[in-house]
């Protein structure tokens, strides 16, 4: 799938979890690999005062009949082009695995449009260098039993549920296409900050598998670390609400220059 195939209807990439009058800021959400946008479908009751919008990935739940994505830098374009109409009012990005990294081309994406957001929350990734190529290939991925063993691994899906055909039918080809995706994603290195919005990694102090990232190089706002308890999906018994609503507490558009 190309950008020119990706339609930039807001309705079709962003799903609102909930209204809220007059909100100091919108939270885009951006879920993991192999997630939709229901993984954040009661996020908008549970921070007062932010109006939060869940990430459509096409491929899967609402947009199962169309084709995947396959490159991370034109997936993160589109959806900065359906987030745009959003910017009256300040626009915070949060990315858990990889929708870390795909919130980061994101807001790359605004900031060349002249949008800036004011906070980058990536979840389950920490500040530290890039994987060796060795480590950023995952040779499994297209291995079903080896799929299912990593997303059990991970923790975030029913081992029940993962071992229903059913479920492994309709799932795991969006899975493997995520991994494939993901994979083939060439961070920028060395070529200066991506972003200049400030950046918060959230990462579980359980969590052996979190993204490693450089993020206080890849921004020039600022990058500072939170640890969880939990594991890989920390977020799934305790989201970070009240760090995120406190972090946008006040929020006001950042500008240019």
């Amino acid at each position: 799938m190309t950008t020119a195939d990706m339609t930039a209807d807001s309705t079709l990439w962003l799903h609102r979890t909930a209204a809220a009058p007059d909100p100091v800021a919108r939270l885009i959400c951006f879920p993991h690999a192999g997630g939709s946008a229901s993984f954040f479908r009661d996020w908008g009751h549970r921070i007062p005062g932010v109006e939060v919008y869940a990430v459509r990935y096409p491929g899967r739940a609402e947009r199962l009949a169309e084709p995947v994505a396959t490159d991370l830098r034109e997936l993160a374009r589109a959806v900065a082009e359906a987030v745009a109409p959003l910017a009256d009012r300040p626009l915070a990005l949060f990315g858990h695995s990889m929708g870390a990294p795909i919130a980061l081309e994101a807001a790359a994406a605004l900031e060349a449009r002249g949008i800036f957001p004011v906070h980058l929350f990536a979840s389950g990734s920490r500040d530290a260098p890039y994987p060796s190529p060795e480590e950023w290939a995952d040779p499994d991925e297209e291995d079903d039993p080896a799929v299912i063993e990593r997303l059990l691994t991970l923790g975030g899906t029913d081992p029940e549920l993962a071992a229903d055909p059913e479920f492994q039918e309709l799932v795991l080809p969006y899975v493997r296409a995520d991994g494939r995706m993901f994979h083939s994603y060439v961070p920028a290195v060395g070529s200066g900050p991506s972003v200049r919005c400030p950046v918060t990694t959230i990462t579980g102090d359980a969590d052996p598998d979190a993204d490693c990232r450089p993020w206080s190089e890849l921004t020039s706002g600022g990058a500072r670390e939170q640890g969880v308890p939990g594991d890989h999906f920390y977020l799934v018994a305790d989201p970070p609400h009240a760090l995120i609503q406190q972090t946008l507490a006040g929020a006001h558009p950042r500008q240019a220059g």
